[in-house]
């Protein structure tokens, strides 16, 4: 089976064109301020327009409130949201029901005490982002660069479909989907040459190395 890859935080042409032209399945914007990342509404309705079909755009979003979420859906042609805040499950099932839209719920991992988060949001959610849980201290709840214990979920599976994120680059790919299985993989940091400055010559070798 082929690994699908998933390109996050892109915010400008020329990323998304090299995510695009490389085969990448999903692209992702990112709607939190505090990320070097970040878009505005209009610039991600402006880049969401140019997707070609069959590549599904994804906007993440962090413990956003209703009128924020209601203004992304209404402006920017969607067809995933991905919640990457402290969101309870009742929340990503009241945020799936209000949209009408597939929701990806991230989970953080630093520790087997985190698992048991994954079948929680794995009840309510279309698919989870199983990613490495942000340090204490961290401004960001992901896109950190940081890689968990991948034999923490060697083996493990879920009843929706679900994405390995945290820490990944071209060079420990391969890796990351021998240790745990993964069939789906979201990459940010791990494809740029600055943060939030996307790298098209990483974003393809990214690719390649999914293609093994």
């Amino acid at each position: 089976m082929p690994v699908s890859v998933k390109i996050c935080g892109l915010s400008d042409r020329a990323g998304l064109d090299a995510a695009v032209a490389a085969g990448a399945r999903y692209v992702g914007f990112v709607f939190f301020a505090k990320s070097p990342r970040a878009v505005s509404v209009e610039q991600a309705a402006e880049l969401a327009v140019e997707v070609p079909p069959g590549i599904a755009k994804v906007a993440l979003v962090v413990d956003a409130d209703d009128a924020m979420l209601d203004e992304i859906v209404a402006r920017v042609p969607l067809d995933m949201l991905q919640l990457h805040g402290r969101e309870t499950p009742e929340r990503v099932a009241e945020i799936r029901a209000r949209h009408g839209l597939p929701v990806m719920k991230a989970v953080g991992v630093a520790s087997e005490a985190d698992l048991p988060a994954l079948d929680t949001y794995a009840a309510v959610a279309d698919q989870i982002l199983v990613d490495a849980k942000a340090p204490k201290d961290a401004a960001l709840p992901g896109g950190n660069g940081l890689a968990f214990d991948w034999r923490l979920i060697a083996g493990r599976r879920w009843p929706v479909p679900w994405m390995l994120a945290g820490g990944l680059t071209p060079d420990n790919l391969a890796e990351a989907v021998a240790r745990t299985g993964a069939r789906q993989l979201d990459v940010s940091s791990g494809v740029e040459r600055a943060p939030g400055v996307k790298d098209a010559a990483r974003i393809r070798a990214f690719l390649d190395a999914a293609r093994g």
